[in-house]
């Protein structure tokens, strides 16, 4: 059972090479990364483009640009740690992942690669999980695993790990906020050891990078990206697993939610995802039978905000115009082309500029907000 046909596009050792710096460079984000690709046509012009493009964006000195033996060292580390680094079109790259607006530009791998072609659903949840909750998820995803499906999951403690155990033998996939060789926890170094024999693991940051709390939502959108729908089994108010949840629906993924008592904190943020419309699941057949359908259509790349062109001729007036209208509460990308009377291509351009110049952040939903 394969999500769809392994691609046998390839990178040359210099495009591969030339985005490896790309992204490694300052205030180069997976957006903005596709942004220049398609408007430059490939990295090296990219590259160069860098310095003039935040200047015009405001950036008060030049932003470091990862140099050409930083990439060749990165590469040859990566390498010499069994990690592959694959691009959106080439095989091995979770096909779902690769229809993301964020879908990081070059993805670390390592493993039994062919796991990663095939249909995941994400299992996540709470880390002081019940016994009860435990038990529930590895039994979902062992029979997950007995019908052709890839589980995968964070690595994190609770729920978690007990979904990638239960599936060690049948593949699991193991999404990591660190690099390759920074695992946390560390106590389950010994689990994804275990899981590569038949499964992957994966991670967007470099080898040598400790993850830090913003890497984990960054982590959650890869897990929810890459997989048909999240399972989620425990989760209290306001935890990770809910963003996990949040962000799979905004990718357009199937939500799943395991109801629980109400007495019990852990139960509050599943059930109330139920009470919002989530698919309530007692077994592994309640979320075959969603997700039949959606295997039946072919995997379509959705119409992505860098698709759009881009327009850097733009005079001072009508950026002035753009830049004020932007502040630290989050706009929308269509009330900015609307308030400023300038074409989406020339606000584009401008949000790129400011971007790379270090002055803008991007939210989730198509929203921006200066820094």
């Amino acid at each position: 059972m394969h999500d769809r046909t392994p691609s046998t596009a390839k990178l040359t050792d210099t495009e591969r090479l030339n985005r490896l710096r790309l992204i490694r460079s300052d205030n180069v984000g997976p957006r903005t990364f596709a942004s220049l690709l398609r408007h430059f046509g490939n990295a090296a012009s990219a590259l160069e483009r860098l310095p003039e493009l935040a200047r015009r964006g405001g950036a008060s000195g030049p932003g470091r640009i990862c140099s050409a033996e930083d990439a060749s060292a990165e590469l040859a580390a990566c390498r010499k740690a069994g990690v592959s680094l694959v691009a959106p079109d080439e095989a091995h790259y979770p096909p779902r992942l690769a229809t993301i607006d964020d879908a990081p530009p070059l993805l670390g791998v390592r493993g039994a690669l062919d796991a990663l072609t095939r249909p995941m659903i994400a299992i996540v949840g709470s880390r002081n999980a019940s016994g009860a909750g435990l038990k529930f998820a590895g039994t979902l995803a062992r029979d997950l695993g007995d019908a052709g499906f890839v589980v995968i999951s964070g690595l994190a403690r609770g729920i978690d790990q007990a979904a990638h155990r239960a599936t060690v033998a049948s593949g699991t996939v193991a999404v990591l906020a660190g690099g390759h060789d920074k695992i946390y926890p560390p106590e389950h170094e010994d689990l994804l050891a275990a899981l590569l024999a038949q499964g992957a693991a994966i991670s967007e940051m470099p080898l040598g990078h400790v993850p830090r709390a913003r890497d984990f939502p960054r982590r959650n959108r890869l897990i929810s990206g890459a997989a048909l729908g999240v399972v989620i089994v425990e989760a209290a108010h306001r935890s990770g697993s809910l963003i996990t949840a949040r962000m799979a629906a905004e990718q357009g993924r199937e939500v799943f939610a395991v109801p629980g008592s109400p007495i019990d904190p852990r139960a509050a943020g599943t059930n109330d995802l139920i009470k919002q419309g989530a698919t309530l699941v007692t077994e592994a057949a309640d979320i075959i039978t969603a997700v039949a359908p959606i295997m039946e259509r072919p995997i379509m790349l959705s119409a992505r905000e860098d698709d759009e062109p881009l327009d850097f001729a733009t005079d001072a007036p009508e950026r002035e115009r753009i830049v004020s209208l932007l502040g630290p509460s989050p706009i929308s990308l269509d009330d900015l082309i609307r308030m400023s009377d300038a074409s989406p291509a020339v606000v584009r351009a401008v949000l790129l500029e400011l971007e790379l110049a270090g002055k803008l952040e991007r939210h989730g939903g198509g929203l921006v907000s200066m820094i």
